[in-house]
């Protein structure tokens, strides 16, 4: 069985469909307690997926730079028994949505990634990040992309990147996301990986039942409507919380997907508590706003809405990307926002896995913290994970072929190699999320 390790890997989205596709995730890095409560949950406890955890490393969340400084010499040790590296460097810094600043020390996490390859040295690396990470400039010249490329390279890696819709492999949402596939240098002679990944679309879909058109929100969540009397929520019911219930049968082949391995009733569907006036607006937007976009200005200016990314949902087609905030989406029929199973669902994750911690975070807290909804927000798709751990399992057979015993000698780079590194390692990344 391959094997993989998942850094910056939030609540498991990467891992889960790596695991799916046939990866064994030696271990997992990620910051946030609340996301690896989890992650340890879902994966390690319920349902183990993962398997030979180092016993040097505890199971707990670790920041990435914490734990090199704290078990380089073990992470060295691992090279020779790593397949893939995988994961997503934290994204603020590159968001389109945000400030994309260089300087903010969430984008030097892309340093501390590189560290960990330059140790491990995998066969095989998947960065992926949203689109933005392609177009914010570098302090070294060129982007972000531009700067990984070249570093892998010097590390003795060949490089792809491009640009993939998660819509294309079943997932119920439009999320273009950037992903580069390393290798190393001359063991994949004539392989395009990311072509590899189109031709393996049909039929990926095919073996599950989806597409060829693309899923949409109505498909992925239609089972989860409020029917008759609602119930109180299993878990919030004493502060007076209503929740949502799974309809008897799926709708749906996407749905049919989702259920499988749930029994009973599914976590996290509980619903927001809206007032008269929210209930009113929003039947509002469903009655007269253009379904799947953000709402115009013009139709703004009118409802008296300052928020810019208030969105009705359109029942046949795919969403926008999911966003970590609760109240960025109306639900397509009801004048409600979405429960985070319902967000849970639009990212493709199966019913049988739940979340932990609170969830949302108002205040000065919200840069911080990382609620259910920031979870299912920040995650890589499961489905979209499954399809690249498909194509980079048939790039190790590839490989299979090829004499590594040189290669795991390596250039030894030093921390002062990489731009930034010593700084980033230096410096107070404990408020890195």
């Amino acid at each position: 069985m391959p094997t993989c390790i998942d850094l910056f890997a939030g609540c498991g989205g990467l891992s889960l469909g790596l695991g799916n596709a046939g990866f064994s995730t030696l271990f997992a890095v990620e910051a946030h307690a609340d996301a690896f409560a989890t992650y340890k949950h879902n994966l390690l406890d319920a349902r183990p997926r993962q398997h030979g955890w180092p016993e040097w490393l505890e199971r707990r969340n670790w920041f990435a730079q914490d734990l090199l400084a704290e078990h380089g010499e073990d992470l060295r040790n691992l090279r020779g028994k790593v397949d893939l590296i995988a994961g997503g460097p934290p994204c603020q810094g590159f968001s389109m949505n945000g400030l994309r600043r260089p300087d903010d020390p969430r984008s030097r996490m892309v340093d501390i990634y590189l560290q960990y390859v330059q140790l491990i040295r995998p066969r095989l690396v998947l960065l992926e990040n949203v689109v933005g990470f392609q177009s914010m400039k570098h302090k070294s010249g060129g982007t972000y992309s531009d700067y990984v490329h070249r570093e892998l390279a010097t590390l003795g890696y060949d490089t792809w990147s491009d640009v993939l819709k998660s819509a294309d492999w079943g997932v119920p949402q439009r999320r273009p996301r950037f992903v580069l596939i390393a290798a190393l240098k001359n063991t994949l002679p004539g392989i395009d990986p990311i072509q590899r990944m189109r031709v393996s679309r049909k039929p990926f879909l095919k073996e599950r039942g989806l597409g060829p058109e693309p899923t949409g929100v109505s498909a992925a969540i239609s089972d989860l409507m409020q029917r008759g009397e609602l119930r109180m929520d299993p878990e919030w019911g004493s502060r007076g919380f209503r929740a949502l219930s799974r309809a008897p049968m799926a709708e749906s082949q996407y749905q049919i997907l989702m259920r499988s391995g749930s029994e009973g009733e599914p976590t996290d569907l509980r619903l927001a508590r809206h007032s008269n006036a929210s209930v009113e607006r929003m039947s509002h937007i469903l009655e007269n706003c253009e379904r799947g976009v953000c709402l115009r200005q013009n139709d703004r200016e009118r409802l008296g809405i300052k928020k810019r990314s208030t969105t009705p949902l359109a029942p046949d087609a795919p969403a926008p990307t999911i966003s970590t905030l609760p109240d960025d989406y109306i639900h397509y029929s009801e004048p409600r926002s979405l429960t985070v199973r319902e967000h849970a669902r639009i990212q493709s994750f199966p019913d049988w896995f739940s979340f932990k911690g609170p969830y949302t975070t108002g205040g000065p807290r919200r840069k911080d913290d990382c609620p259910r909804y920031t979870q299912v927000g920040n995650a890589v798709p499961p489905l979209l994970a499954e399809a690249l751990g498909e194509m980079l399992k048939s790039l190790l057979i590839i490989q299979s072929n090829y004499d590594f015993t040189d290669f795991s000698k390596g250039v030894d780079m030093s921390c002062e190699d990489l731009p930034y590194l010593r700084k980033v390692l230096d410096s107070d990344l404990a408020s890195v999320v």
